[in-house]
């Protein structure tokens, strides 16, 4: 049966599911779980992780909200109700080795009435060092996803995540996108709404086996300090995005989300050097010649 209710509870269980799969991944680090109360309706469930083998900071976050949206958010929703309901899991993973990729999940589900409502969500890579054949791997899952719902998808969220995840003021993406999908109802898709539902599932369970293909790729490499320097300095562009431009971000400063919640998606440290200029023919220079929009990694 399709209401909020299983909605969350299913969302609870992907929370598990992914927190098991990351533990197994990293091998020693553990997640520490905060239950919350949001002032005005409902909570959540944040678990954190730190200083792991491999994992330095991540966390997969659960919450189910509901109250009064407040006017600036009733604005950019361009809607007249106030009261809502929210769902979803988010999860931002940042590694302690610069050749594994920080990585970001959301599913989401809001609704005010039985007239509004709809899904949302994402999963896109930020490598500090783009590798190419991790890209095309990558992108292979979400498309295989996708497909099994509509082959309209992949391209049409390859392509919203492209935008979205574009930091205007450095003229370049975030890392390699992926796919980003928002308001997704039965009249925009073709699709019922358990099938929506079920995508959003299929696109929280596609986490784990992409990214520990990813992890298991690279954990083992060297690096030099120059590239772990370089490392800091990719997540703080990491940074700016998402205090500057991320949706998700605002909606729960808006709302009173729980901050330190909220603020999880940040790295542990991240530096900021003046004016930096890539030496000509490097990894770095190859990897900022990544971070635009439109490339095919199907090819």
């Amino acid at each position: 049966m399709f209401s909020r209710e299983n909605i969350s509870r299913d969302y609870q269980i992907i929370q598990d599911e992914i927190c098991r799969g990351l533990e197994e991944l990293d091998g020693t680090g553990k997640f520490e779980e905060e239950i919350w109360e949001r002032e005005g309706g409902g909570g959540g469930r944040t678990r954190v992780i730190q200083n792991g083998s491999i994992l330095e900071k991540g966390g997969v976050n659960f919450s189910a909200v509901y109250g009064k949206l407040p006017e600036p958010v009733k604005r950019s929703f361009k809607v007249d109700t106030e009261d809502f309901f929210a769902t979803g899991v988010s999860i931002v993973i940042h590694p302690n080795h610069p050749m594994v990729p920080i990585i970001h999940m959301n599913i989401r589900y809001f609704e005010m009435n039985e007239e509004i409502r709809w899904f949302g969500g994402g999963i896109d890579l930020t490598p500090h060092y783009v590798f190419e054949e991790d890209g095309k791997f990558f992108h292979q899952q979400l498309k295989k996803v996708c497909d099994l719902y509509s082959t309209a998808f992949y391209p049409q969220f390859k392509t919203w995540a492209d935008d979205y995840f574009f930091i205007k003021h450095r003229n370049e993406t975030r890392g390699i996108g992926g796919i980003f999908y928002d308001r997704l109802t039965p009249g925009g898709t073709g699709l019922a709404w358990e099938q929506i539902f079920e995508f959003s599932k299929s696109v929280g369970r596609c986490f784990v086996p992409a990214y520990t293909e990813l992890v298991n790729r690279n954990r083992n490499k060297k690096y030099t300090e120059n590239e772990k320097n370089w490392q800091y300095q990719r997540r703080s562009r990491y940074a700016e995005f998402n205090l500057v431009y991320d949706a998700g971000t605002k909606f729960g400063l808006e709302t009173n989300g729980r901050i330190e919640s909220i603020l999880m998606s940040l790295p542990p440290q991240a530096n900021w050097v003046y004016n930096f200029k890539p030496l000509p023919g490097s990894e770095e220079e190859k990897t900022l010649n990544f971070l635009r929009k439109g490339i095919d990694w199907q090819l």
